[in-house]
């Protein structure tokens, strides 16, 4: 991969770190659950009127919505409304590649081969770490935005079996599509959970410095987040073999971490910076490409990249853009072969 290239991908990781802070910025005026309606609408407006529909079965798309746009979301966001730091959100997000490679071989029969086994575990004994520390730290209050974290990484990962099972050759345009799906849905729990008072009240002072700065988080959540970061990270992928770029989805917590802390003042323990590095050492660990003349079944599963994150991002079969979140908000391409292209922030 030439340097051009090579500093692409770690803008990506870096606009998709940020991305958990700019979303962070976002809830300090908005309902988490309105703030996801307004962060795909956004999108899906003008993907309807101007962007194709791609050729995939429809009950593919809807669970790719509703996996990575409702559900990772849902929880991602409610947990960051209620305390989560943004740069830890950007590290727990990473679940969503063990989780992946679980569901797939549950669900699609993907062969999990040692090496993988002990990757999933080492990253499962980090999260469990920093639940553990959390929990010891702050009581069942810093234990429970953890765990939605946790199955906001789920709700990701059936997003990305659903994006495998699509099987399509426009991952991009899949992505946006996607973001058609949770608008309406995420509009009807806000009323119903958030109500219209609140919902009212969060469109007034818009014109004072919250209100500015949350704004100017939404729209960088939308467009360098998600549009910005997908369609690099997509360039990326259509040029490189997925091994070869997915390693820098990796940077995403580095920068999640880096950016909360320059911008926000969050301070990260060591014991929990310790315990996101096993994370990241387990995802590198089951995400390598698989050895010469290892049989097909026991490859490495692919998976999408944010949002992730970042976001997003969009990216399995797993997942056709890598996006993401609260990674996790978390562009991905089909056929990836490494977890780690699962993750983006959100």
């Amino acid at each position: 991969m030439p340097a051009r290239d090579r500093l692409l991908a770690v803008l990506v990781a870096v606009c998709w770190g940020v991305n958990f802070t700019a979303i962070h910025l976002s809830l300090q005026q908005f309902p988490p659950f309105l703030l996801v309606a307004l962060r795909f609408a956004l999108i899906a407006i003008p993907t309807v009127l101007l962007v194709p529909r791609p050729k995939v079965q429809l009950r593919w798309l809807l669970g790719y919505g509703i996996g990575f746009g409702v559900l990772q979301f849902v929880f991602v966001y409610w947990a960051m409304s209620i305390g989560m730091p943004a740069g830890l959100t950007s590290l727990v997000l990473q679940a969503s590649a063990p989780f992946t490679v679980i569901l797939a071989a549950v669900f699609l029969r993907e062969k999990v081969s040692a090496r993988q086994r002990a990757g999933l575990a080492l990253a499962v004994a980090g999260l469990v770490g920093i639940a553990l520390h959390r929990a010891g730290v702050l009581g069942s209050a810093g234990l429970l935005p953890v765990l939605l974290t946790l199955l906001g990484g789920l709700g990701w990962a059936f997003g990305n079996i659903s994006n495998r099972l699509a099987r399509t050759d426009e991952p991009l345009r899949l992505t946006l599509w996607m973001s058609v799906v949770p608008p309406l849905p995420m509009l009807a729990l806000s009323l119903v959970v958030e109500g219209p008072t609140a919902i009212g009240h969060s469109f007034t002072g818009l014109g004072s410095s919250r209100g500015l700065l949350a704004l100017a988080g939404l729209a960088f959540t939308v467009l360098i987040g998600t549009l910005v970061g997908s369609g690099l990270w997509s360039a990326l992928m259509s040029r490189h073999p997925s091994s070869t770029v997915a390693p820098f989805s990796m940077l995403v917590p580095v920068a999640g971490i880096a950016a909360s802390w320059l911008l926000l003042g969050e301070r990260t323990p060591l014991a929990e910076i310790a315990c996101g590095a096993l994370v990241v050492l387990g995802v590198l660990i089951a995400s390598r490409p698989a050895r010469r003349g290892v049989p097909a079944g026991s490859a490495d599963l692919a998976v999408s990249g944010p949002s992730v994150p970042s976001e997003p991002l969009p990216a399995g079969v797993l997942p056709a853009v890598p996006e993401p979140a609260l990674s996790p908000e978390p562009a991905v391409v089909p056929e990836l072969r490494t977890p780690v292209e699962a993750l983006r922030p959100s």
